[in-house]
């Protein structure tokens, strides 16, 4: 990059992608005068496919909504790719690097209703649009009675389609709807006793080229190492049972005064009840916390 040259985003087109592309362009520009950085909308295979098939019906992929992006960073169309953290697949490419995790917003799931009602008083046999096998597992834990079926779509769409009688609820993740400044009830906010998150969920991943030791110096500030050390544990642990982002695995870590937490929830193939672990550590030994976890989830210990 030369002074004076915008510093180019990717991100997808998607109201809440951009959204997430405007929290790193604070962060790099905080005074909004500069002009320090220009979005740059990039089509992925997953939006072409969610256009294609609103209701679901396929097979999901890793990174069907990242590949795009981290080609554009390697090709140099773009310097800087935001993710979700959450999407980005467990194997990484060795020539693009995670230079920064942003300050993680709010990590729970939300259950949004039709009536505005809360979970307790979904009507017997209500039916909840969601794709994830993670959500889908804990919330029936919750309430056996309960049918999900898979929705496609972005935020809007997918709530709309609720409000027109498709779905009785919506689960989403709370950290996009106040990103778009959607009003989320109190009551709607599902407690992590509940439903643990997807690894990762809530954070932002900056991604540059693993050679452009200038935009890496550039970007690392914006690091956050707390939220940092909380994703990594998460997706260490998914890695670890040989999950992809799509994996039903609920995971969450959280750091105070240099210690980690790490809570999950886990179903294989085959199991009856889910598998959950709870086991705290130092920062410095997550390799160990991750292993230890993983090893009480494949072996069905807690």
């Amino acid at each position: 990059m030369t002074v004076g040259t915008a510093l180019r985003i990717g991100t997808r087109g998607s109201r809440l992608a951009m959204a997430q592309a405007e929290v790193l362009a604070r962060a790099l520009d905080p005074s909004g005068t500069d002009h320090a950085s220009e979005i740059v909308e990039l089509r992925t295979r997953g939006d072409a496919i969610s256009a294609r098939h609103p209701r679901g019906g396929f097979e999901a992929t890793d990174g069907q909504f990242t590949a795009e992006l981290e080609r554009a960073v390697v090709a140099g169309r773009v310097e800087v790719a935001v993710h979700s953290y959450k999407d980005l697949p467990t194997a990484s490419s060795a020539d693009v690097v995670i230079v920064a995790i942003l300050p993680r917003a709010d990590a729970r799931d939300c259950l949004l209703t039709s009536s505005g009602s809360g979970l307790a008083h979904l009507r017997p046999g209500a039916t909840v649009g969601t794709g994830s096998a993670r959500r889908d597992r804990q919330l029936r834990g919750a309430r056996p009675d309960l049918r999900c079926r898979p929705i496609r779509g972005n935020v809007e769409t997918r709530i709309r389609r609720m409000h027109e009688g498709e779905y009785d609820a919506v689960v989403l993740a709370c950290a996009g709807l106040d990103r778009l400044g959607i009003a989320i009830p109190d009551a709607a906010r599902l407690p992590f006793e509940l439903m643990l998150p997807a690894p990762a969920q809530g954070a932002l991943a900056v991604q540059v080229r693993a050679d452009r030791e200038d935009l890496r110096s550039l970007l690392a500030p914006l690091d956050h190492p707390p939220s940092r050390a909380a994703v990594e544990a998460e997706r260490a642990l998914l890695t670890a049972i040989g999950g992809g982002c799509l994996a039903p695995l609920g995971a969450l870590g959280e750091v105070a005064g240099g210690e980690l937490r790490l809570r999950a929830t886990y179903i294989p193939d085959g199991a009856d009840e889910p598998r959950r672990v709870d086991l705290s550590d130092t920062v410095d030994r997550a390799a160990r916390l991750v292993e230890a976890a993983a090893t009480r989830l494949e072996m069905g210990r807690p």
